[in-house]
């Protein structure tokens, strides 16, 4: 009994992380369509409006916000609507994950990710996983030091939160992780990290 279930867990453990990323996906594209395809039901005649067309509209927003942050004003309204949202409880535990968690997508018009590299910061015999978000740190902040620290951001597991330092080069290893599997790494709080290693 003991080993049927284990091998269930097994095929569990396969099969979820699939599975749900399948319905992720699923559930974006059929809310897109409920959503904007009953707008565009309104607006369009019967004859013009086929199936899919709610979720390529929902593409074409996505893409032009993303045209729009590019714009400063655009910027400075958003930023003053996160500021608003990061007071509010509960909320603001939300918002903060979910920000957290797009700041790993790539980065559009060319410009680099937001976290640059990979890092393991020595902590007497102990390394820490960070991500390198600033190489150059302005000399306002900490004088002529400055240019010896680069900012580096150490998440937490589960994605509960995480702290900005500004660590000495000299204290921090280099790591042949790509910013994608360091952060699988790290929320998952090392679970798996040898099969990780091993498939690479």
């Amino acid at each position: 009994m003991r080993r049927l279930r284990n091998t269930f867990l097994k095929g569990l453990a396969a099969v979820l992380p699939v599975a749900l990323t399948i319905y992720l996906v699923f559930w974006l594209a059929r809310s897109a369509e409920a959503v904007l395809g009953g707008l565009l039901r309104t607006v369009l005649p019967a004859d013009h409006y086929w199936p899919g067309l709610g979720t390529l509209a929902a593409f074409l927003l996505v893409l032009l916000a993303g045209f729009a942050v590019e714009v400063y004003v655009v910027r400075r309204l958003l930023r003053l609507g996160e500021a608003v949202l990061a007071r509010i409880p509960v909320v603001k535990t939300i918002f903060g994950g979910l920000k957290d968690f797009t700041r790993f997508l790539p980065a559009g018009g060319g410009r680099d990710r937001d976290l640059k590299r990979v890092v393991a910061w020595r902590m007497a015999s102990a390394r820490l996983i960070g991500f390198v978000t600033q190489e150059q740190v302005n000399p306002r902040l900490f004088g002529a030091s400055a240019e010896q620290l680069v900012a580096v951001y150490f998440p937490m597991s589960y994605q509960i939160g995480g702290y900005t330092l500004y660590v000495p080069r000299e204290e921090l290893e280099e790591t042949d992780l790509s910013v994608e599997e360091a952060m699988r790494l790290v929320l998952i709080g090392g679970v798996g990290a040898p099969r990780a290693v091993e498939e690479r």
